[in-house]
């Protein structure tokens, strides 16, 4: 944290920085860093990626403007507000780093990544901070965290496969990758467009037999595999069974607003 000024991290987090930033190091990009407070990482930023890169800084405190002065571009603005991301990305250009270290409630960081992904160049990343708030009160509706858009995003990554094509799947980025307090949605767009479908080296079926489904647990529950101190989902399976007076509650509503139903189903008992 080579800096003049203060700036806080997570100790867990530098390893991750290396990680995600290690190859974009003395190289002509630009750099965006959501949330200045004291300015002390515009300043590691710079020590960090060299003198070649462009460090821009975004606030929503008008007083940030003064780190201009030490070569750093500031922008004043909601990261929560679209409008500001279009105005910011028409004078910014195309971007290689965003790294979203802002005001971490589900809006901002999903408004935020929503609205810059179109804009980073091929080969660049977002990496939203301190994630963990998706599990902390405060920072909007749970049901609704950025984690849980990350997680609907996995899904969307997935429907590229080539049987599930009528379903919408996620080209914008490549991948998204998972560390501790951290997201980073990577760009490869040659890859994320690419045609899902079979390939064979030597002729195009197998001599083998399938032996998948022999295996007597293939399909078995999870569940009664692991014990309870191996624990794999937090989640248990629906029950799909209802209580008699949960029936009752229902047909009294069929009766009520859709008595055609209950005729057909008077027809269909009889």
């Amino acid at each position: 944290m080579n800096s003049p000024y203060v700036s806080f991290k997570h100790t867990t987090y530098f390893d991750s920085y290396d990680y995600f930033f290690d190859t974009y190091r003395d190289k002509d990009i630009t750099f965006v860093e959501i949330g200045i407070l004291d300015g002390g990482s515009l300043f590691m930023w710079r020590d960090y990626f060299g003198s070649n890169a462009r460090i821009i800084g975004v606030d929503l405190n008008p007083e940030a403007k003064k780190w201009e002065k030490e070569g750093f571009e500031i922008y004043i603005g909601s990261q929560s507000d679209k409008n500001f991301w279009k105005e910011f990305v028409n004078d910014v250009g195309e971007i290689d780093i965003v790294l979203d270290d802002g005001g971490h409630t589900y809006s901002q960081q999903i408004i935020t990544t929503e609205s810059l992904l179109p804009h980073i160049k091929d080969g660049g990343l977002i990496v939203v901070e301190d994630t963990h708030t998706s599990y902390l009160n405060g920072f909007g509706d749970v049901s609704f965290s950025f984690i849980e858009y990350v997680k609907e995003h996995i899904d969307k990554i997935n429907m590229r496969f080539g049987s599930f094509e009528k379903y919408k799947a996620e080209r914008r980025f490549w991948s998204v990758e998972v560390v501790e307090g951290m997201v980073a949605f990577k760009i490869n767009r040659a890859a994320s467009v690419l045609k899902s479908e079979p390939i064979f080296n030597i002729g195009s079926t197998f001599s083998a037999k399938d032996f998948r489904f022999e295996d007597s647990n293939a399909l078995m529950s999870v569940e009664q595999i692991f014990n309870k101190d191996e624990q794999i989902f937090n989640k248990k399976n629906p029950k799909n069974e209802i209580t008699l007076e949960q029936l009752e509650e229902v047909l009294t509503n069929i009766k009520v607003n859709h008595p055609q139903i209950i005729k057909r189903l008077k027809d269909f008992l009889d």
